[in-house]
């Protein structure tokens, strides 16, 4: 791992309009024919707000949250697969934030994603040969069908499947495989960033545990950098460097995964981390019950998103009015509080 940036944020929005039907209120008991009818409304869904983040080259950067917090939308955003509302995107030094689809198809080949279902994400109607040879002719990586067999046999080889896996389809084999051939289709490009989307949490627990193993091997032969978004505090803390911790589409903390995990600063991070299970007495933490259910990013609270559930006592009226900037803490962290270090 370098400290140089392979990929940056910064201040990136992504938002969604959502159309709802809402009823019309009508008191007249003459107009009975519009009692019923709806009303057609608009609303912004907040599913990122204002990220900034660096990826290191060659570093495992995890991505922890509760669900629907945004993380899988940043990742998607950061690899162009959804397009930004608003923000910078920087790509080995080269801003991707605005480029259009036939401006992007060189770029495509340094950025891959491993997505969280594998059945879903590869097409039953093609063979296991067919999905691996794809993009090796789309991006004219190969020559001659020749090497495109060969090319395709070795990435079979790479991640641990037999030869007679090439003619075969998706539904013929386990969750774990399917996970290997997803694998093996991201690493057809030669990228030089992944980013893998909960690639374990469908998994046996078992299987989890050889697909783990499985990337960090990768990574190290490839050169690999990845953005690693999980749940899983235990995974992401065996794999990652640096961690993030996003709440309601914003960072509130990052830092090195030593850092973070032995000295959580944000009172999110830290109720997360008390309900990492311990059998040691002296290790195991005191569990932080959070009120509450995370707000809707359609209606996010003003100030600080987590003030509405923020155990911290006596919050102040900036809690309430201001939203807390990413600021340096140490070295290597980074926290969103107005009561840091309180």
């Amino acid at each position: 791992m370098t400290n140089e940036a392979l990929i940056s944020t910064h201040n990136i929005c992504t938002y969604f309009t959502k159309r709802t039907n809402k009823p019309s209120v009508k008191t007249d008991p003459l107009s009975t024919k519009l009692k019923n009818s709806l009303i057609k409304t608009k609303e912004t869904i907040y599913a990122v707000d204002g990220v900034d983040l660096t990826i290191k080259q060659g570093e495992t950067l995890g991505l922890i949250g509760e669900s629907g917090c945004g993380k899988s939308t940043l990742g998607r955003t950061i690899i162009r697969l959804l397009n930004p509302t608003s923000g910078t995107i920087t790509f080995q030094n080269n801003d991707i934030s605005s480029l259009n689809q036939r401006e992007l198809r060189p770029i495509r080949r340094d950025m891959q994603m491993i997505f969280q279902d594998p059945y879903a994400s590869l097409n039953p109607r093609m063979t296991v040969g067919a999905t691996l040879a794809e993009p090796l002719k789309i991006h004219k990586l190969v020559s001659s069908q020749q090497e495109c067999h060969q090319r395709v046999r070795h990435l079979i080889d790479q991640v641990g499947l037999p030869k007679d896996t090439l003619t075969k389809y998706p539904h013929e084999f386990s969750g774990g495989q399917r996970q290997r051939i997803s694998i093996a289709r991201a690493l057809a490009v030669k990228p030089s960033f992944i980013i893998c989307d909960e690639p374990t949490s469908a998994l046996d627990v078992s299987v989890q545990a050889q697909i783990i193993n499985l990337l960090m091997d990768l990574q190290k032969q490839e050169h690999l950098t990845y953005l690693f978004i999980s749940h899983d505090l235990d995974v992401i803390e065996h794999i990652c460097n640096r961690v993030a911790i996003m709440y309601l589409g914003k960072i509130v903390e990052c830092n090195t995964a030593e850092q973070l995990y032995s000295s959580p600063k944000h009172p999110y991070t830290k109720a997360l981390f008390s309900a990492i299970p311990s059998l040691d007495k002296e290790t195991r933490h005191k569990r932080i019950l959070l009120s509450g259910d995370i707000p809707s990013p359609a209606h996010p609270p003003s100030g600080c998103a987590f003030h509405p559930r923020c155990p911290v006592e006596n919050k102040s009226d900036s809690c309430f009015n201001e939203v807390p900037s990413l600021k340096q803490i140490g070295d290597t962290g980074q926290v969103s509080c107005h009561h840091e270090g309180d």
